[in-house]
């Protein structure tokens, strides 16, 4: 266990992190944020900054020498950061999980490995594997880039023959992958935590409701039936286990139109689509994720209410004074500076009674 009072690190400086640096505050850890990002979300709640680069082996040197234990807030980061600093002392969740998840073609065939379904998928290199892709997986499809891939950003729909070499072209990438679209009927999400003795709790599943890619609105609980809950559930506990994981982990979800559950992508850290557990559950996810890597007891995942989260996505901010006022809204900004289309500059979780 390590005892608060430590320094936990945070690669990161989105608002992921700041809300890590907030949640382990209040259990009464002390935290040093890296990040090459001035004036970072996450840089007004850690203790400690160190600016740089995530490959500056001089400068995680420094970082390892000051903390006693290393996680993450995004996947973008080298892997070979974190196996660097993995020499150095714990890091939670592991580079392991980090070099398996930051890739979309290893990721699927990790889940496919437990027996777990995703989407067909095809790896891609090049234009011609492309062509022959598409005759297997058939349209229409999505191409993505494997890694660094967010939000809407480095994917295209193929609809037809005319689309391959334009957007094989603008991917800009010498690998990248190729998935069956799914004719959904809803976007889920579970999350779920694992602790240092190996024993996993999740929150309720979730629906997830996006705009041009990006997560508009949450909606806790999913309003699916009981046995495809248990069963999301039970699958992201899977998932846990099988990596090995000790922290916090997202798993993305497609209910199709005949009730199936695929898993879409994962995430090993906290994620937009948990913000509602901050003001609607006994523990927050950023608490869970600070206990799980910190090898506390996980705490109690109960929900309190019902929610709703709106991201406040570019000039949606400049609404803040109108849920100040609302008695039900919970305001959370994320410190940044700039207002740009697309950006996500805080959220709103809306409490609502608690259905069963």
């Amino acid at each position: 266990m390590i005892a608060p009072g430590s320094t936990i690190g945070i690669i990161g400086g989105g608002q992921l992190g700041r809300m890590l640096a907030i949640a382990a505050s209040e259990l009464g850890y002390k935290t040093l944020c890296f990040t090459p990002e001035q004036n970072s979300p996450a840089s007004h709640a850690a203790s400690e900054v160190i600016l740089n680069e995530y490959s500056n082996k001089k400068a995680l040197q420094e970082f390892a020498e000051k903390i006693d234990v290393t996680t993450f807030e995004f996947e973008n980061i080298p892997y070979e950061s974190l196996e660097f600093l993995e020499s150095k002392g714990p890091v939670y969740p592991s580079a392991h999980i980090l070099k398996i998840c930051r890739n979309r073609t290893r990721e699927k065939s990790f889940i496919n490995s437990i027996e777990i379904g995703t989407a067909a998928f095809r790896k891609v290199t090049s234009l011609d594997e492309l062509k022959k892709a598409v005759k297997e997986i058939s349209f229409p499809c999505v191409i993505k880039t494997t890694e660094l891939g967010y939000d809407g950003k480095g994917q295209a729909t193929l609809r037809s023959e005319n689309d391959l070499a334009a957007s094989w072209d603008a991917l800009k990438t010498k690998e990248a992958i190729l998935e069956a679209f799914v004719d959904f009927r809803m976007e889920i999400s579970v999350i779920v935590a694992r602790g240092a003795d190996g024993k996993a709790k999740t929150y309720v599943p979730v629906q997830n409701i996006h705009k041009h890619h990006i997560l508009d609105t949450t909606i806790a609980p999913a309003p699916i039936d009981t046995i495809l809950a248990d069963k999301a559930e039970a699958m992201a506990i899977k998932i846990a286990e099988s990596l090995n994981l000790r922290g916090l982990l997202a798993v993305e979800m497609f209910v199709t139109k005949d009730n199936q559950i695929l898993v879409n992508e994962l995430a090993p850290r906290p994620h937009n689509s948990g913000h509602w557990t901050i003001d609607a559950c006994v523990t927050s996810q950023f608490e869970q994720a600070i206990r799980a890597v910190c090898g506390l007891p996980l705490g109690d995942t109960t929900r309190l209410c019902d929610a709703e989260m709106k991201n406040l996505i570019g000039d949606d901010a400049k609404d803040w004074e109108k849920y100040a006022r609302d008695p039900k809204a919970k305001l959370h900004l994320y410190g940044k500076s700039e207002i740009r289309p697309g950006r996500k500059m805080g959220h709103v979780t809306i409490l609502k009674n608690k259905s069963n």
